[in-house]
């Protein structure tokens, strides 16, 4: 029971926006995720598609990449199909 209430006190300490920032960065990467499984691409393909590492493309998909709209669209263009979609 501690370190139930010990994890909700540290989430509770988390700024409004910094979960925001981590709740796109992982919908992003269970995005792409979902779209290479979709597809049958693998990481290595991706990366080969967008000039990039690997380990690069794997680092994306933990969810913890500060990703910029610059890389958002090499992504998607490469994928063929959108990872964020904005309401208009």
């Amino acid at each position: 029971m501690i370190q139930n209430k010990l994890f909700h006190d540290s989430l509770a300490a988390i700024p409004d926006e910094q979960k925001a920032e981590f709740e796109l960065s992982f919908g992003i990467a269970e995005r792409m995720d979902a779209i290479l499984k979709e597809k049958n691409i693998s990481q290595r393909e991706l990366a080969r598609r967008l000039g990039k590492r690997e380990s690069e493309v794997s680092r994306w998909l933990t969810g913890r990449h500060n990703f910029t709209t610059s890389t958002i669209a090499k992504i998607e263009t490469a994928l063929g199909s959108p990872l964020v979609q904005i309401a208009r």
